[in-house]
């Protein structure tokens, strides 16, 4: 599971510095030259690493795996205050909008040992996890794309096919027919559509489109397809870029079109998104909002909707005549101040291998980093009867869709704690979509240093 991560320390100044040599003053905790501890955060898909777990104990006579799951707010939070304490795990999973700042601070121990290779897993996942100073600190762990979830039901009783809401498109000057069909589907208190006359967009019963609110400075599940089908790019390099480019004109009409929906009462103002009790699912399920832009780790979720006839479709295709999606993908990292260091890279070198990916594929809850262990993940959802297509073909077809990842660069948390609240004043409050030209230039700023 994702869930919007909340700015780690920055890293600057002081805590910074302690957090580095807290690092050398303690070990795992529980560790042991027997015992690999281990730390994930998703509760879903904690009995598939407990089956690997066996698995691995079996091949390796003696050494044991402790596996610790904790809650999303209290992972990062215990993460980070075990860096500083030294009280960290051997092995944890790793989330790539904090790798960069992880890397920094020198708190992983580099992988290059393992032989991880870029053409063992789906493509550009190796490759995201090789620090400024080319060693690797990361063993690939799974994937996941952007699709549009949409209510059956709601789309049928407008008049829209699978079809029609698979072949959409879209663009910055009108919307294309992506915004027609999310303005058809929106409904007003007195039942009429947003394409009719009389649309009454304050008082709206049912949105065209959920809002997963200003998006930060990634916007995975808000604008992110649109921003790259229209051919941006968050830096001037894929990988540890040196410039952000939100201060490009490209980006700003994305913006301002995107947010613009909810000017036009297609999508809730702001004020409706909670980040704990109100994102894109629970508007969905509500019956609040007939779509949804939101991630592969979430199928099962829609899934279970009870009465909602949940489908998907691809992203709409965009200006450049394709369709986008971010691809992130998760990793296993190894803490520097591992004292079982020996016994956490078999452990990681494991989990990065088909037998154990495999295993995970099999439990259906994620899409595994090697294509045997995707593989086993699309049959185990075949078998649940859910079409997991719109997440898998942009990964396959890169003649039709582009696939990009999180913004790879230092002071990842510096650079979101800017851009929230950017966001949030174009989305909310109507600010210009030029003021992103300073913030630019401050998170621009701060990552020349």
């Amino acid at each position: 599971m994702r869930i919007r991560l909340r700015p780690l320390v920055a890293a600057t100044g002081a805590l910074a510095l302690s957090l580095v040599s807290g690092c050398a003053q303690g070990g795992a905790a529980g560790s042991s030259a027997n015992t690999v501890t281990y730390w994930l955060w998703d509760a879903n898909q904690l009995p598939a690493y407990q089956a690997c777990a066996k698995g691995f104990e079996k091949e390796n006579p003696g050494l044991k795996v402790k596996i610790t799951q904790l809650g999303w707010s209290d992972y990062w939070t215990k993460l980070t205050a075990g860096f500083i304490a030294g009280t960290q795990p051997d092995v944890f999973t790793d989330h790539i909008q904090n790798f960069g700042q992880f890397a920094d601070l020198k708190v992983l121990e580099p992988l290059d040992d393992l032989g991880i290779k870029n053409s063992d897993y789906q493509p550009g996942l190796a490759a995201n996890w090789i620090g400024k100073d080319g060693h690797r600190y990361g063993a690939p762990k799974d994937w996941d794309t952007v699709a549009l979830f949409y209510n059956g039901k709601m789309a049928k009783d407008a008049g829209l096919t699978a079809e029609q809401l698979g072949d959409l498109s879209w663009n910055p000057k009108d919307g294309g027919t992506f915004e027609k069909a999310i303005a058809h589907l929106t409904i007003d208190k007195k039942g009429k559509r947003g394409d009719e006359p009389g649309f009454d967009k304050n008082n709206v019963r049912v949105y065209g489109l959920a809002t997963g609110g200003g998006g930060f400075g990634d916007g995975q599940t808000q604008w992110s397809n649109f921003a790259a089908s229209a051919g941006w790019s968050y830096l001037d390099k894929p990988r540890w870029g040196t410039e952000y480019q939100y201060d490009s004109e490209t980006f700003q009409s994305v913006v301002k079109w995107y947010f613009g929906l909810a000017a036009k009462g297609y999508m809730p103002p702001l004020s409706d998104y909670n980040i704990q009790s109100n994102q894109q699912n629970t508007q969905v399920a509500a019956g609040k909002a007939a779509t949804a832009f939101d991630g592969a780790w979430m199928i099962s979720t829609y899934a279970g909707f009870k009465g909602r006839d949940i489908k998907t479709a691809l992203t709409p295709v965009g200006p450049t005549g394709k369709r986008a999606t971010m691809m992130n993908g998760l990793a296993d990292s190894v803490t520097k101040a591992s004292k079982n260091k020996a016994g956490a890279k078999k452990w990681v070198a494991y989990l990065a291998s088909d037998e154990c990916q495999s295993v995970v594929g099999r439990y259906g809850v994620v899409f595994p980093a090697t294509p045997a262990g995707t593989e086993a993940a699309v049959a185990a959802y075949r078998k649940k009867g859910i079409d997991v297509s719109a997440f898998t073909e942009p990964v396959a077809d890169k003649k039709h869709s582009r696939t990009f990842s999180y913004p790879i660069a230092s002071y990842s948390a510096d650079m979101t704690a800017l851009m929230a609240p950017a966001m949030e004043d174009i989305y909310g409050n109507g600010k210009p979509v030029s003021s992103l030209d300073q913030t630019n230039d401050q998170i621009n700023l701060i990552l020349s240093q």
